[in-house]
Parts: C-alpha cells; sequence; structure tokens
C-alpha cells in the first residue's frame, strides 16, 4: 500500500484537493493508497485522514503572518514529527506557498519525493523562488495556461491538467439559471482578515446602494470558517442580509445580477458561473507597500490574468472603500451596458480554462508518479 500526504493550507485548496483525491479514489482505493495530512472538510469527505485541519493556518498578508508564526512554527514541528513517524511515500502541496514551501523543505529532507498542485505564482513575484523548486519540487500540475512557458522556461517539470474550477462550477448544468434584478451577492472572504476589511465596507456600500435603488436585496455567501453571528456582527449598517450556505454557492452565484468578491479563487469561480463581478482588496499598509513595490503582473483577480485584460474592475486598498465601491455598483446598476461587455469577455475565460476532466487528468499523473510510470490501473466494471 501507498501513502500520500496531501498537504492543503487554504479552505481552497481543501475544495480543490478534495476534487483530486476523489478523482484519484475511483482508482486506488483504501486498500492501495492511504492519504493523510492536512486539509478540511472537502478532502475529508474524499477520503483523507486529517491530521492536521486546514482551519488552523488562516492568515493573510506580511504583519497579520508575522503575528501568527509563533502558531505556525509551532504547527510545522507537529506536521514533521507525524511525517517522521508515517514516512508517506510523497506529498503533495496545494497552493499556499509561504506555509507549504516549509512542509516541502521538511518532506525534502526526510528524502520523500515531493508534488505541487496549484503551483505558487512565481511569475507575480519572488521569482527567486523558482531555485527553491527546483531543489524541492520533483513536478509542478498546473492549473493556469499562462504559467506553464514561464516554468518551462526555468527548467522546471510541469504538467498541465485544466483548471480545476471548470468542473466544480460546472457552467453546462447552471447556465439555465437567470440572474434575479437586483440581487447583490457578496463573498468577503475565507480569511478572518479579509472578512474583517471587507464585510463592514461592503455593508457601507449597501447602505448607500438602497438609498437610490430600494429594491436591492444582499446576500453573503458564508465560508465555513465563519459562523452567520459572526458575519452578521459585522455587518454594520440596517440593510437586511441573507446568508447563503456555501454548499451550492455556483447555482447561487448564477442567480445573482452581480457580485463583490474578495479577490482570490472566488473571483475566477464567478468568472466561470459567468456573474459580473466587483473585486475588491484590502491588506495591511505594509503588505499592500510590498504588494506595489514587488508585484510583476497589472492584475490580481485570476479571471483578468487569464484574459490578460481588465474584465472584472479590482478595487485595491483604498479603492475598497464604501464611496468608490459605491461609485463602482452605481455605475454598473444604472447602466446595464457594463454587464452585457463582462459576458463577452467572460465567454473567452471558459475557452481559455479548457475542457471537464481537470481533476481526472491531475489524479492520473500523480498516481503515475506514485506507480513509478504505470499509470491507472484498469477501471473495473
Amino acid at each position: 500500500m501507498k501513502t500520500l500526504w496531501i498537504s492543503a493550507g487554504e479552505i481552497s485548496g481543501d475544495l480543490q484537493g478534495g476534487s483530486l483525491l476523489s478523482a484519484l479514489r475511483a482508482f486506488a482505493p483504501e486498500s492501495r493508497l492511504r492519504v493523510v495530512g492536512m486539509g478540511g472538510d472537502n478532502l475529508a469527505r474524499a477520503g483523507q485522514e486529517n491530521l492536521f485541519r486546514v482551519e488552523e493556518l488562516s492568515v493573510m498578508g506580511i504583519t497579520e503572518v508575522l503575528c501568527a508564526l509563533p502558531r505556525i512554527f509551532g504547527l510545522l514541528r507537529r506536521i514533521r514529527r507525524e511525517m517522521e513517524r508515517i514516512r508517506p511515500d510523497a506529498v503533495l502541496l496545494i497552493d499556499a506557498p509561504d506555509f507549504n514551501f516549509r512542509v516541502a523543505k521538511i518532506a525534502s529532507r526526510l528524502g520523500i519525493p515531493v508534488y505541487y498542485f496549484i503551483p505558487p505564482k512565481v511569475w507575480a513575484w519572488r521569482t527567486g523562488r523558482v531555485k527553491f523548486l527546483h531543489e524541492h519540487i520533483r513536478r509542478v500540475f498546473s492549473i493556469l495556461p499562462f504559467e506553464v512557458p514561464f516554468y518551462q522556461k526555468h527548467g522546471l517539470g510541469v504538467t498541465y491538467v485544466g483548471n480545476p474550477l471548470v468542473d466544480l462550477v460546472d457552467y453546462e448544468g447552471i447556465k439555465h439559471i437567470q440572474p434575479e434584478a437586483q440581487r447583490i451577492g457578496l463573498m468577503p472572504g475565507s480569511r478572518r482578515k479579509e472578512v474583517e476589511s471587507l464585510l463592514p465596507a461592503f455593508a457601507a456600500c449597501a447602505q448607500k446602494l438602497v438609498q437610490k435603488y430600494p429594491g436591492l436585496k444582499f446576500h453573503c455567501i458564508r465560508s465555513t470558517n465563519f459562523t452567520e453571528e459572526y458575519l452578521r456582527g459585522l455587518w454594520n449598517c440596517d440593510v437586511p442580509l441573507v446568508m447563503e450556505d456555501s454548499a451550492d454557492r455556483y447555482r447561487f452565484m448564477r442567480s445573482c445580477q452581480c457580485i463583490m468578491a474578495a479577490s482570490g479563487t472566488a473571483t475566477l469561480e464567478t468568472g466561470l458561473a459567468d456573474v459580473p463581478t466587483l473585486v475588491a482588496y484590502k491588506v495591511s499598509p505594509l503588505s499592500y507597500w510590498v504588494g506595489t513595490h514587488f508585484l510583476k503582473v497589472k492584475w490580481i483577480s485570476l479571471t483578468n490574468l487569464i484574459l490578460n485584460r481588465t474584465c472584472f474592475p479590482e478595487h485595491i486598498q483604498h479603492e475598497a472603500d464604501p464611496e468608490q465601491l459605491y461609485a463602482r455598483m452605481d455605475q454598473w446598476l444604472s447602466d446595464p451596458a457594463h454587464f452585457a461587455r463582462m459576458h463577452q469577455d467572460l465567454d473567452e475565460l471558459r475557452t481559455l480554462c479548457g475542457l471537464p476532466g481537470s481533476a481526472r487528468r491531475a489524479a492520473e499523473e500523480l498516481w503515475k508518479e506514485l506507480e513509478g510510470g504505470e499509470g491507472f490501473p484498469e477501471e473495473k466494471e
């Protein structure tokens, strides 16, 4: 029996890791493959034994990470002890490079081969990390078409498997759902600092919007990280807020006229669901300063990066204040032609992200590595 350690450092990584593991389980049952590591509910449902929970690592930005360092180092020491005890045959890292690079180093020192699914965005900043990937990562499984030439240029083993969100969103299965006029979706993030900076700004924006558009309805798609009570405590206005469960969020996204969302995986989810989205993001002043001086890309949302142009407007730092959010939303609601132009761009986005089946392709490539190039065993009828 093989043992695989999967390390997901964020909720989004747990979501995509769960899809990959489900695909892998179709061919490698528990009798052939034991899976342990760090994850959340999605990886657990797919059959991973979560020795560590992804919620233990929910920080963002430079100053926020610095404050959490004692807790993070303690977590890494526990991971090292468990990895030494179990000695898995391979480690699969999913996203979260600031944390997973340390996991990679632990595994590498133990002589365990390491693979990376959803690799770090070294094309965006800190390109010096390519050297680390050379030293510690056996193969990268890429989900973004534009990053493959970058990794090839730097001599890394890379396999493009397509984007797993194509399967998760399942546009063909939800495209019949028509948006409801004046329904505004809110996705304030999955990290505490994101939510605490953006949800109050969304609330103040909503307060101004309902004065001009009294029929607006606001719905918050709640991350499993947070209770409804916690989120309502940040909604500091008297505009009614409806909470929506995240389990069926893609169908709900389709019912929204538009969405205000924190930058991250959510902005590609809304793009693939063909929902116009205002992208917002706030970090600490130090994190923002570092970003403005060292980022090598024009955009922060994946939808814009893949399209290589601005489709979703990005409101970053001071531009994510209520007044500017209101001005953008007012522009959209007063002239629906803005929505039509975005829908045209999002048709192209779905083409660029490729066909469904990325999870199975990633699982197949990983199984080939685990089995020494043998590939999947034949499925039994």
